[in-house]
């Protein structure tokens, strides 16, 4: 936000991981800068659960209840700090009215690409029961507001876990409506995307909404951003990074499908399996997940770690990610799809091999293998299962393989466009600039 005084302090509304997103700099915040930082008690939300890393899926509409409870506290902060913009995501959606009762504009801060954006709806499809998607089955295939060539569906796996837990709609409050409320009352659409990637998107995008919607670039953390927090981390580096160097430049796989993510035994199992298969070098992160009952290591196949010792590495804790795909002897990076992963990746020019699991992960991974930016391992659309011998294919192809050179070229070309510093933040001065431009006006 931006103080009528001219002075600046940021209001981050997003109930999703906060170690990723992009801090503002200390020496830009007023006296203003809020602290919000208990969340009231809600009954099935883990004490101290404050993004969902902290929690499983199941728990997600628990934590945005949580967040609803937010409003007496930020309406009491908004009264007092007068500030000219406030900057939130879709889960506050009770945000832009109240601000408005004050005469001060909003712009919905999407951390999701236009592509997706596009696929969940305009706010006449999200706010209208005529047009509501309620089966399952309406959201694996391209919606009739999408008129360009399109692969961007939800696989039916990749929505089971969701539909259970909207059901439940703990929170009295659907996605849905949130997005729908939230895009309808904003003044405008700040993107975390930008017009190289996916311009198509971006335009089919402003079309559906009727309002400005202004890519602020990818916010690519650089290796000269990195935090080192304690010698311990440093530490952890050097080990890493000491493994790192004994491997060719752009030949080891990276794994990481994040800290909420929860694989089955099965999918754990077949994975390792391809990885070894595969004969490729490896460094795979492998996360226990919030309320697993299973230690992530016993459930690897029987022998796997002996059998990999030298080519592969298993990880069960923090990695510094920017730092390992920024790594000369990283070449490819099997990911969930997780925005924040997918944007560090390509900022570096690392091919993806994609397996999304839940969220929005699967319409990223559509996005990114139409652009060639990389290859989803196939599975199965019902259940989410694949094999051992497809991650080992997928593994070769992207790689190595004469059929992967169209995505290892593409991902180089992508890394000078996220990868440079200098073309980002010219995205972030022009979205400054126009909040500066619009101030003291209402755009609507």
């Amino acid at each position: 936000m931006f103080s009528s005084k001219g002075s600046s302090c940021f209001l981050h509304f997003h109930p999703k991981k906060r170690s990723k997103t992009p801090q503002t700099p200390s020496k830009s915040l007023s006296s203003h800068n809020p602290s919000l930082s208990t969340l009231p008690l809600v009954e099935g939300l883990p004490l101290n659960a404050e993004s969902s890393t902290d929690i499983p899926i199941t728990k997600a509409q628990h934590l945005k209840k949580a967040f609803d409870g937010l409003e007496p506290q930020v309406s009491t902060f908004l009264t007092k700090a007068k500030p000219d913009w406030v900057v939130f995501d879709y889960a506050p959606h009770w945000l832009p009215s109240l601000a408005s009762n004050l005469d001060i504009p909003c712009v919905y801060f999407s951390l999701f690409n236009a592509a997706n954006l596009a696929f969940i709806g305009p706010p006449w499809a999200l706010l209208s029961n005529e047009e509501a998607r309620t089966r399952l089955e309406d959201f694996t295939v391209v919606p009739k507001w999408v008129t360009i060539p399109s692969n961007i569906v939800y696989r039916v796996h990749e929505l089971l876990q969701y539909f259970k837990g909207a059901q439940q709609n703990v929170s009295g409050v659907t996605d849905i409506y949130r997005f729908g409320v939230t895009i309808r009352d904003c003044e405008f659409v700040a993107l975390r995307s930008c017009d190289e990637f996916e311009p198509e998107w971006i335009k089919v995008l402003t079309d559906l909404y009727k309002k400005p919607v202004i890519p602020i670039g990818s916010l690519h953390p650089t290796l000269q951003d990195r935090e080192i927090k304690s010698e311990d981390e440093e530490n952890k580096w050097f080990e890493i990074s000491e493994w790192l160097d004994k491997h060719k430049p752009e030949s080891v796989v990276y794994i990481a499908l994040g800290s909420e993510a929860t694989l089955t035994r099965q999918q754990i199992n077949e994975l390792a399996l391809g990885l070894e298969r595969s004969e490729l070098p490896f460094y795979w992160v492998l996360r226990q997940t919030p309320e697993s009952t299973n230690e992530v290591l016993d459930m690897l196949p029987i022998g796997f770690e002996e059998r990999i010792m030298g080519r592969g590495m298993v990880c069960t804790s923090w990695v510094p990610q920017v730092r390992i795909l920024g790594h000369k002897s990283v070449g490819g990076f099997l990911t969930h799809c997780g925005w924040n992963s997918v944007i560090e990746a390509l900022g570096y020019g690392r091919v993806l091999i994609l397996l999304p699991i839940m969220n929005d992960q699967g319409l990223n991974s559509r996005l990114l293998e139409r652009k060639k930016l990389g290859l989803e391992i196939p599975r199965n659309d019902l259940d989410g299962s694949f094999t051992n011998e497809s991650v080992t294919e997928s593994l070769k192809i992207v790689m190595v393989e004469k059929e992967g050179n169209a995505f290892r070229k593409k991902a180089r070309e992508m890394a000078e466009v996220f990868g440079d510093k200098k073309r980002m933040n010219g995205y972030i001065n022009n979205f400054v600039e126009y909040l500066k431009q619009h101030r003291h006006c209402r755009i609507f």
